[in-house]
């Protein structure tokens, strides 16, 4: 496929413009759907006359549908965009930019979306999406699968459609969150997550952080003892990336650790681990739930993070090599690569 790009790109530098052009078109109107010209316009900064002329051509090639509350893709369009997608990565460099990735983090499977949710919103749906479509090859009926809290994982609890393939599923949490934002705890996202996947849940009703005592007495309790066997037991694990300051704030760490934290200059966090620039553990939270060393009995550690912001916090979590997938975007992929030294 590579040779035949660089012909293209010598002898018809124009076809692959136009077939970019008219790829994120569809791409943005999957995204925005129902969605009118000027709003189309504005996104992709493009004039409203080319808008309207391309439109019109996708209109009459059936790709996409004009209604009065605005524009859609037709099943023909939503079709084009899944078959160029992957030639599309190749010749914008994503596919590059995946192996690359595989290769400095060591890790078994990348998968990179365009764009930055930094800027972009939509971004983090479309992690979300990735990490459904790659879900999807890899569950099998029956098997158990671990989901963390937070935004990165609450948009892939969004994206999910019904699967077949987790017939008899069970969806856990993690680790226990109350005391967070509802929509963004691990309890809220793995109810959603299995009912739109048609599978099964158990939730854990258990703060997050705890103390020591508190944490040996809740341990105990048969219901949670059960829970936790299935988390920990559990073949596929979804988890987020955070930034560490960020995370610690939102637990509303007290003053005395927050300031260990920084002065450990901790950079990531997953699983209440906040990780420094060379992958030292510097700070743990004590929860119930998922720890650190039970991924290495884990078929599947899938991370989703991104964000230019948030590389660092990737990095980091990735040099002791916990992860065997990493779903990222563009903004965090660029600077993983060009600016940040593993």
């Amino acid at each position: 496929m590579r040779a035949l790009i660089d012909l293209q790109t010598k002898l018809f530098p124009e076809v692959l413009e136009i077939m970019q052009r008219r790829y994120q078109m569809l791409y943005y109107i999957q995204l925005m759907q129902p969605v009118g010209r000027r709003t189309l316009s504005e996104n992709l900064d493009l004039a409203e006359r080319t808008v309207r002329s391309e439109v019109d051509f996708l209109s009459n090639q059936g790709a996409v549908a004009i209604t009065s509350k605005g524009m859609h893709l037709t099943y023909e369009g939503q079709s084009i965009l899944e078959q160029l997608a992957e030639f599309i990565k190749e010749i914008t460099g994503i596919k590059v930019l995946e192996q690359q990735l595989k290769d400095k983090l060591n890790l078994d499977y990348v998968i990179v979306v365009p764009g930055d949710s930094d800027e972009l919103h939509w971004v983090k749906q479309e992690m979300g999406k990735a990490c459904v479509q790659y879900l999807k090859k890899q569950i099998e009926p029956g098997q158990a699968v671990a989901i963390t809290g937070g935004s990165t994982m609450a948009a892939v609890a969004e994206m999910m459609p019904p699967l077949q393939e987790a017939e008899n599923c069970l969806f856990v949490p993690a680790r226990g969150g109350l005391g967070e934002r509802v929509e963004n705890q691990a309890n809220t996202i793995c109810a959603e997550m299995a009912k739109k996947a048609r599978g099964d849940y158990r939730l854990l009703y258990v703060p997050d952080p705890l103390s020591e005592e508190s944490y040996q007495t809740i341990i105990e309790e048969p219901a949670i003892r059960e829970v936790l066997d299935i988390i920990r037991n559990a073949e596929i694990v979804i988890h987020g990336v955070g930034d560490a300051i960020t995370m610690a704030e939102r637990r509303k760490t007290p003053a005395d650790q927050l300031a260990k934290i920084k002065e450990s200059k901790a950079v990531g966090e997953a699983f209440g681990y906040y990780f420094n620039m060379e992958g030292e553990i510097v700070h743990k939270v004590r929860t119930v739930g998922l720890q650190l060393e039970d991924l290495k009995y884990t078929q599947q550690v899938i991370a989703v993070a991104g964000g230019r912001s948030k590389a660092q916090a990737i990095a980091s979590y990735f040099q002791p090599g916990q992860s065997n997938v990493l779903i990222t975007d563009e903004g965090a992929a660029n600077a993983l690569i060009r600016g940040i030294s593993l």
